[in-house]
C-alpha cells in the first residue's frame, strides 16, 4: 500500500481552505484524514478507490483530487456505472464506430477518450460488468482501448478515480469484479467516514441545511433544542448526508409555527430504524450483505402464507369449540388440510450469491376462505383481521411510489437527481416508474 511518509503533511488551515472551496463541512478526525490523503495523492497520477456508505459524499473527493491535480485544467467526468445499462456501457465508456450494432448510425467518442488529459470518475464501480472490467484493466495498464465494434487500438492518458460503497473483496471472491482491477484500482485507499461517525458534525450540517431552506423557502430557519440535539446525535442515517438534507428540508416545510424543535417533534420526522424494510432471509454462512429484489419478494410471500396458516388455526379452534359449527368444519375440510403439514419454504443455491432462495408453493386453490351460511361475530372479525393484513401488505408498495413520485416533483421530473435524493440508481428509478405505471 502507497505511503505518503516523504510528502509533506498540510496544516489546519490548508485544510479549512479545501473543504470552504470545496464545500465540505465538518471537523471530525476521520473526515479530515480523507481529505489529507485525497490532497497528497492529488499531485501522483495513481488510481484511487473511494469507499464509504450511499450517500456519505464520495464525489466531493474526486472532485478534490482532480482540482488540486496537474490536469485540473483538463476536462471531468463524473460516471454512474450502476445507471448505465449492460448493454451500452462499453459504447459510452469507450466509444461505438459507426454501423457497429443496431442503432449505432453514426460513430461516438466515449468517455476515455472524450477526458484525455483529464480525470473520470467512475461512481457505483461494483456494479460494473465483467467484460467491461476486463476494459477498463487495459486502460489503467497501458492507457489502451479498442471502440466497439473496431479493431484498432487508441491511446488515452486518463487518470481513473473510483468509488464504491460494496465491501470488493466479497464480490471478488463470488466472481462479481475481478481481483486484478481491484488491487489496481485500490492502489490509494480513502475511506469516507458515515455521518454518524463524524461526532457533531451532524449538528453542523443541520444547521447549514436549515439556513439553505430558509432562504430557498423565505422561511424562518429551524433550530434544535438541547434534547433534540442529544435525539438527533444518537440516530445512525442510514442514509447519511443525503438522509440528513432530506429531513431539514422535510422540517423546514412543513413546520410553520414553533421553529424551535423539540425532540417530540422531531420524531415525527425521524424514520424508524427497526422497520425501514422487511427483514432479509439468509443463509447464516452467508457474507453477502445485500440481495435481490426477488429474493426479499419471496420472503414477504413466505412470511404472508404463514400468517394465513395462523388464521386458519385460529377459525380451526373457533370451529372447535363451537359445537353448533361442527358441520361447518366438515364442509371445509380442505380449508384447515394445511395445518397437517409444515410451512413449505425449499432453500436452493443460489448462482449468483451464496444466498439461499425461498421457493414458495402456492396454496390450492380450494384453501380460500369460504363462509356461506353460519356466519356470526367470530367469523366476521377473521375477515376484519384478513382485510387488515392485506391492507398492510400494500402499504410498503404505497409508501415507495409516494417516494418515488415526491422525489420527482421536487427535482422537475429529472430522473438523475431524484434518484440521488432517493439513494437508488437512474437505472432501478427507471423500472419502478414502468413498475408503478408513474407518469411523468
Amino acid at each position: 500500500m502507497f505511503q505518503f511518509n516523504s510528502i509533506e503533511i498540510l496544516d489546519n488551515q490548508e485544510i479549512q481552505n479545501i473543504k470552504q472551496r470545496f464545500q465540505i463541512i465538518g471537523n471530525s478526525p476521520l473526515l479530515n484524514h480523507a481529505i489529507k490523503v485525497a490532497t497528497q495523492v492529488a499531485a501522483t497520477d495513481m488510481s484511487v478507490l473511494i469507499t464509504g456508505e450511499s450517500g456519505s459524499g464520495k464525489e466531493s473527493f474526486s472532485k478534490i483530487i482532480h482540482n488540486q491535480s496537474h490536469r485540473k485544467h483538463g476536462q471531468f467526468i463524473a460516471v454512474n456505472c450502476g445507471a448505465i445499462p449492460e448493454g451500452t456501457i462499453d459504447s459510452e465508456l469507450f466509444g461505438h464506430e459507426k454501423g457497429s450494432f443496431t442503432g449505432a448510425y453514426d460513430a461516438r467518442k466515449g468517455y476515455f477518450e472524450v477526458t484525455d488529459g483529464g480525470t473520470i470518475f467512475l461512481d457505483e464501480i461494483g456494479e460494473m460488468p465483467i467484460g467491461t472490467q476486463a476494459r477498463l484493466l487495459r486502460v489503467l495498464e497501458n492507457g489502451e482501448f479498442i471502440k466497439v465494434g473496431s479493431s484498432k487500438v487508441l491511446k488515452t492518458n486518463v487518470r481513473v478515480v473510483a468509488a464504491t460503497n460494496v465491501d470488493l473483496m466479497q464480490a471478488v471472491e463470488k466472481g462479481k469484479f475481478r481481483e486484478d482491477l481491484y488491487y489496481r484500482l485500490s492502489t490509494v485507499p480513502i475511506f469516507v467516514p458515515p455521518l454518524r461517525d463524524r461526532g457533531e458534525d451532524l449538528l453542523l450540517l443541520f444547521r447549514k441545511f436549515a439556513s439553505d431552506f430558509a432562504e430557498n423557502y423565505r422561511v424562518q430557519p429551524i433550530a434544535l433544542n438541547n434534547e433534540a440535539k442529544v435525539l438527533l446525535l444518537k440516530y445512525r442515517f442510514p442514509g447519511n448526508i443525503r438522509q440528513l438534507k432530506n429531513l431539514v428540508e422535510q422540517i423546514s416545510v412543513l413546520t410553520t409555527e414553533e421553529k424551535i424543535i423539540t425532540a417530540n417533534k422531531l420524531k415525527e420526522f425521524l424514520p424508524s430504524e427497526n422497520n425501514f424494510l422487511p427483514a432479509l432471509y439468509k443463509s447464516p454462512d452467508s457474507k453477502d450483505e445485500s440481495l435481490s429484489e426477488r429474493e426479499i419478494l419471496y420472503k414477504v410471500l413466505f412470511d404472508m402464507k404463514k400468517d394465513m396458516n395462523e388464521l386458519k388455526k385460529l377459525v380451526h379452534d373457533i370451529l372447535d369449540n363451537d359445537s353448533d359449527s361442527s358441520q361447518l368444519k366438515d364442509k371445509n375440510k380442505e380449508l384447515f388440510k394445511s395445518l397437517e403439514e409444515p410451512i413449505t419454504a425449499l432453500p436452493t443455491e443460489s448462482k449468483e450469491a451464496d444466498t439461499q432462495v425461498l421457493e414458495i408453493r402456492p396454496e390450492p386453490e380450494s384453501s380460500d376462505l369460504v363462509v356461506k351460511d353460519y356466519v356470526d361475530n367470530d367469523f366476521e372479525e377473521v375477515q376484519d383481521v384478513l382485510h387488515i393484513t392485506e391492507e398492510e401488505s400494500l402499504s410498503l408498495e404505497k409508501k415507495e411510489k409516494e417516494m418515488i413520485i415526491k422525489a420527482l416533483k421536487k427535482n422537475n421530473h429529472k430522473r438523475k437527481y431524484a434518484a440521488k435524493d432517493l439513494g437508488i440508481s437512474e437505472r432501478t428509478l427507471y423500472r419502478k416508474i414502468k413498475q408503478y405505471e408513474i407518469e411523468e
